[in-house]
């Protein structure tokens, strides 16, 4: 319990897609007067999100896929690269990232490891979003990857030299940021040298 806030009261706003709420309560301030306060929040579930990548080959394994959003905010194309994510649904997050690997990469993957967890909007969005590392060979592909054509997903997959994607993010071309945050823990903890 968080002692600066009370008569929280949230209302459903939309369940269409997901949960967006919105939130009255006051908050005490700094100058001790308690201040009515209002937020909408938006809950799509916690998420996970992996980095594959090749250490002999120093390549790493990306998605390329439409995001309307980014299109609704200036993305001429809309599409994105970024490292694999998916929802947990029911699922915990090791067995969440381990299918939705699978399913969009086309790799199995025998191993990972736990990186870090964050919020990646919390001044709007209740995911946390785990996020994952773990290395792929060329003998772990058992399919072509793409996604789920009844999630109607269409993704590209994408192989590419972890200089090349360092260099992508300088450059604009991703940017995504649980891409990025993956991209610079890989380098900052030498998981490519």
């Amino acid at each position: 319990m968080n002692d600066k806030l009370r008569n929280l009261q949230t209302t459903v706003l939309s369940d269409n897609w997901y949960t967006l709420k919105k939130a009255n309560y006051e908050w005490l301030g700094n100058n001790g007067k308690w201040q009515p306060q209002s937020r909408e929040v938006y809950d799509r579930g916690n998420g996970a999100t992996i980095l594959l990548y090749n250490k002999d080959a120093q390549t790493v394994m990306l998605t390329r896929q439409f995001r309307m959003p980014t299109y609704l905010n200036g993305n001429k194309d809309g599409y994105l690269i970024e490292t694999c994510a998916g929802l947990l649904d029911k699922d915990n997050p090791e067995d969440c990232i381990r299918k939705e690997t699978e399913e969009e990469t086309g790799y199995k993957i025998t191993s990972l490891q736990k990186a870090f967890e964050a919020y990646m909007s919390p001044g709007s969005v209740t995911e946390i979003l785990y996020f994952f590392t773990a290395e792929y060979t060329k003998e772990m592909k058992v399919s072509d990857g793409g996604g789920l054509a009844e999630e109607t997903e269409n993704i590209e997959v994408m192989e590419m030299p972890f200089t090349t994607a360092l260099d992508m993010v300088k450059t604009g071309k991703i940017k995504d940021a649980k891409t990025i945050m993956l991209l610079q823990y890989a380098q900052i903890n030498g998981l490519l040298n």
